[in-house]
């Protein structure tokens, strides 16, 4: 059975939410570092987030490859901003990589949006 991507985001945020309730003062540092280091600046948000997918993409951290990708898109990335840093994460990560951005064409897919 292939793995729901959308369902597993969902999971993932509940899960982060429920952590979040029981140590509040580190979520209250952590929400400002992730904050700050994504908004607007020198380079913009939507590129942070992109670069973000290509890190989570390379090492293989579902729950940032998920998010970054919706964060991205929400910003405004296109489908084929996501496709072109798949492309470099499967360059830079191989078989890690390549095996990874299957994971956000069945997002995609699931979005509708392929």
């Amino acid at each position: 059975m292939v793995e729901n991507q959308m369902e597993l985001k969902e999971k993932i945020g509940k899960d982060w939410d429920k952590y979040r309730r029981l140590m509040p003062e580190f979520a209250e540092m952590y929400d400002g570092l992730s904050s700050e280091a994504y908004a607007d600046g020198a380079v913009k948000a939507k590129d942070k987030r992109l670069m973000a997918l290509c890190a989570a993409l390379v090492k293989g951290c579902r729950a940032c490859i998920l998010y970054q990708t919706d964060n991205a898109l929400s910003l405004g990335a296109t489908v084929e901003d996501i496709l072109e840093v798949l492309a470099v994460a499967v360059s830079l990560g191989g078989t890690m990589g390549a095996a990874e951005a299957t994971r956000v064409m069945r997002y995609l897919e699931e979005r509708q949006l392929l």
